[in-house]
């Protein structure tokens, strides 16, 4: 056995979203049609702002960015997760469960710096526009994204490393569709204080950090904004910053609802549908709402549009 790994398995057993036969081929399509989605829209914007001279921009910078890590966390948890709407026994390795998690992590803890970078970014753009492409340089962009993926790998490892620490018995059975913290925690047949105290911990850092800039950046904003004296100016940076805090709202609600509740009092399928939200709607969502609210994606969409029907 996987004696190397302090633990007594060699497998997990993933439990899937739900158990109820009648369901499970509906979900199948459903969740393939939502990845459908993901993958086309998220690919698609990155293909759009690296087609399109005109959105090479730092705003564009770290949408190319959002859109990237959505894909690629969405693409970590949601073939697994669709395995098991078809499979009798969804089954995945003591290392592939790791693997998982550590990059479901990385991800995840990626897009929460990234979406308060985006807020910085507006926050310039908005309250000290003459000195923009200054302030926001390639350099300092650059910076802002090893930032970014840093914190990212920091928050997974941290995470891996403690729970590939815990000691997993006979129960092999993860009450989730994914490697989770807390639905392996729940495996654990040894006290896992230390584990929830990292995760309180660390989790605070990787969603307080990011809120409080957000906050402080739109407090600013808005601040400036109140300020313009012109309606359609109002108007216009309004709607410059109504899509990214529609996604960072999204994004931090179910990831807090999901992460910082005591463990006791944390019902693992709560914790299903609030993961559901991060790890599938979010993704599918965030290329939604920066295209169809955004007139520069739009006009760049039209133009490639129009070249290809012309050609």
């Amino acid at each position: 056995m996987a004696a190397e790994n302090s633990s007594f398995v060699t497998e997990f057993i993933l439990a899937g979203l739900t158990d109820q036969p009648g369901v499970q081929i509906p979900l199948f399509f459903l969740f393939l049609g939502f990845y459908v989605v993901t993958v086309v829209g998220n690919l698609g914007l990155i293909t759009l702002i690296r087609l399109n001279s005109h959105l090479h921009t730092p705003m564009y910078f770290f949408l190319y960015n959002l859109s990237f890590i959505d894909f690629c966390y969405s693409s970590v948890i949601t073939p697994k997760m669709l395995m098991s709407f078809v499979s009798k026994k969804n089954s995945i390795s003591y290392a592939g469960c790791m693997t998982q998690l550590f990059f479901f992590l990385f991800f995840v803890v990626s897009e929460s710096f990234i979406l308060s970078a985006m807020a910085y970014d507006r926050y310039v753009a908005i309250c000290n526009p003459l000195l923009y492409m200054v302030t926001m340089s390639p350099q300092v962009c650059f910076l802002l994204l090893l930032g970014v993926y840093g914190m990212g790998f920091a928050g997974a490892m941290a995470h891996t490393a403690c729970t590939m620490g815990v000691t997993f018995c006979a129960n092999n059975l993860v009450n989730h569709y994914m490697c989770d913290i807390l639905p392996l925690l729940e495996c654990a047949c040894t006290s896992t204080y230390v584990n929830e105290l990292v995760v309180f911990v660390v989790v605070g850092i990787d969603i307080g950090v990011p809120t409080v800039t957000i906050f402080i950046s739109y407090a600013l904003i808005l601040s400036s904004i109140f300020h313009i004296d012109s309606t359609e100016g109002r108007s216009k940076a309004f709607s410059t910053c109504s899509s990214h805090i529609m996604a960072v709202s999204l994004f931090f609600g179910s990831g807090a609802f999901m992460y910082l509740k005591p463990f006791s009092l944390l019902a693992m399928n709560q914790g299903k549908v609030s993961s559901l939200f991060y790890t599938t709607v979010v993704p599918m969502l965030n290329p939604l709402i920066y295209s169809l609210r955004n007139k520069d994606v739009k006009v760049a969409l039209k133009k490639i549009l129009n070249k290809n029907a012309f050609s």
